[in-house]
């Protein structure tokens, strides 16, 4: 079949690399893809937020299948699109994305079918923002209610920080998606994030990992969108997974399913866990990135199979299948990331790392130009490896990273660290 999968970071080019492991694929095109990217597939550059370009790329090349994998496409109603065109997509639709694309949207979810979250409320003036977290005190959180590239979130150990973030997201640090803010309870224990599919009505795990969103060793610095991530998650007990499958992520597919506007795609549940419970943090409608790129690798050709029975309404007859291993991915980025940094340095040994199942480096910022491999975002590569332990798949990968010859870029040398 010919497929085409919308995005050029990271996490497409992990889902790229497993697609194109399975027989089912016959072409696959990539929208706009990046420089790793186009080793594997054919890119076409189109916007992948812009549906009449999409419909058009799909018409002119005979698509079968799409996969859709940033947030913005599914809130700008792509999904929605191809489907009236009669095309086979994965990825819910703009109404069913709004679980990402407003927080407040999950919250209300969540109390309306009893899933265990934090306590909330929502703002749209600075100063009864300001008020709320004065009466509550701190530690705290606020975030931007909207779209804001996974970051929009700032945890508040103190009173001035909290406010600093209002002030922050009202002054349009995160463009529109900070029209509101919602404003929710500090949740002790540790993160973790589960990944579901569901067809509306079937729900499926395919996984669990654990992110690390500070840019230092130690989980210290700001927020960023990821800076490595590793699976299995093992705070993730199995009696946990069956929690969350219980009380958050079946009752919310029933929530959705019932206000007309069923959830077909991949729920990413983040987690909060404490004394051996789960409670949401937030849902994202789509892999995260990096965890999409440990996930990818420990499922390879299985993986299309899986979106394919999702979009087709046929999960209840597939089943993911684990190898006993583990996987972990570390970001190189831009040395100034997650603040300013500079674009266009040349990134050189790429081609002389291994790519294998167990050992691949995915792009998330780059391109091709006369022959070399430029760094044009700011995380920039997923340096990926698997092993039999947790400890050996940290080894290759940082075996991998001491190969590269990028000194305009950084990573953080202590990825999984917890579990380890």
């Amino acid at each position: 079949m010919n497929i085409l999968i919308l995005g050029g970071g990271g996490r497409e080019h992990a889902l790229a690399w497993a697609v194109k492991q399975n027989p089912k694929c016959d072409r696959l095109i990539v929208a706009p893809g990046n420089a790793g990217i186009g080793a594997i597939a054919e890119l076409a550059a189109i916007e992948p937020t812009d549906a009449a370009a999409v419909l058009a790329c799909v018409e002119e090349n005979a698509i079968d299948f799409v996969i859709v994998g940033p947030e913005a496409p599914l809130a700008a109603g792509v999904a929605d699109a191809l489907r009236a065109a009669g095309i086979l997509t994965f990825g819910p639709s703009a109404e069913a994305a709004k679980l990402e694309a407003s927080k407040a949207f999950t919250k209300e979810v969540c109390d309306a079918c009893g899933a265990p979250t934090a306590a909330w409320a929502r703002f749209s003036d600075a100063a009864a923002a300001k008020d709320y977290v004065r009466a509550q005190g701190a530690p705290i959180v606020v975030k931007a209610d909207g779209l804001a590239a996974g970051k929009g979130v700032i945890v508040a150990m103190t009173l001035d920080e909290a406010l600093d973030g209002i002030d922050e997201i009202f002054g349009g640090a995160f463009g529109a998606a900070g029209a509101e803010v919602v404003i929710e309870e500090f949740m002790a224990g540790e993160e973790a994030s589960f990944f579901i599919l569901s067809d509306g009505t079937d729900v499926l795990p395919v996984g669990t990992a654990q992110d690390h969103k500070r840019v230092g060793d130690g989980d210290t610095g700001p927020n960023t969108g990821g800076m490595g991530a590793y699976s299995p998650a093992p705070v993730l007990t199995a009696a946990i997974q069956e929690q969350v499958l219980s009380e958050i992520v079946r009752p919310t597919i029933a929530e959705m399913a019932a206000r007309g506007t069923p959830f077909q795609g991949v729920l990413y549940a983040g987690l909060m866990i404490e004394n051996g419970r789960a409670r949401l943090v937030e849902y994202n409608v789509r892999f995260g990135d990096p965890e999409c790129q440990v996930l990818m690798l420990r499922l390879g050709a299985q993986a299309l199979d899986l979106l394919l029975a999702c979009a087709e309404g046929r999960l209840a007859e597939v089943k993911a299948q684990w190898a006993d291993d583990h996987a972990l991915t570390v970001v190189m980025a831009a040395k100034g990331y997650p603040g300013p940094y500079v674009k266009g340095s040349e990134i050189r040994g790429l081609a002389d790392l291994p790519e294998d199942s167990a050992r691949m480096v995915f792009h998330a910022g780059t391109a091709l130009k006369d022959g070399k491999v430029l760094a044009t975002g700011g995380r920039v590569l997923n340096v990926t490896a698997r092993g039999a332990t947790l400890k050996e798949a940290q080894e290759r990968a940082y075996a991998m990273v001491d190969r590269i010859d990028w000194p305009e870029g950084f990573c953080r040398r202590d990825i999984g660290w917890r579990a380890l």
